[in-house]
């Protein structure tokens, strides 16, 4: 099986707010997006684009200090076999081709794979359950 990615835009700058620039060709696919306060952002970590962070199967999560070794599809680390990473940000506004939101934790630079937007009744899980070393928060215990 084979499939072809094709980059639909790139973070421009990773200050407040961040600023993600959607390529010409795809600008007009961004109609719409301005009524939903929040969007799932999918980028490439293309800092980790390369076949040694590709082979990382095992890994300890990143600021999460008393976690144990898991596999790599248990965690969000950017070393993975496909160096996708997923956000869900603010939309601030939209000023043509760019977006301006916050809470993006991609760098400046990274390719963007694909917008959706955030869907309340879809994307939020209330009754999800997660192993106890995950917390509540950033390194937090239970």
């Amino acid at each position: 099986m084979t499939g072809q990615v094709r980059f639909i835009g790139v973070v421009e700058s990773v200050g407040e707010p961040q600023r993600v620039r959607i390529h010409q060709e795809f600008c007009s696919g961004l109609k719409g997006v301005e009524g939903f306060s929040h969007l799932i952002i999918l980028y490439w970590f293309h800092l980790r684009d390369n076949e040694e962070d590709r082979r990382v199967l095992r890994v300890v999560p990143r600021r999460r200090p008393h976690a144990p070794l898991v596999g790599v599809f248990a965690s969000r680390s950017p070393s993975r076999p496909n160096p996708i990473g997923l956000c869900v940000v603010r939309l601030i506004r939209v000023e043509g081709c760019t977006l301006y939101v916050r809470g993006l934790d991609a760098f400046e630079g990274s390719p963007i794979l694909d917008i959706k937007p955030y869907l309340p009744d879809s994307d939020a899980v209330p009754e999800a359950v997660v192993p106890a070393w995950v917390g509540r928060g950033r390194g937090e215990a239970r």
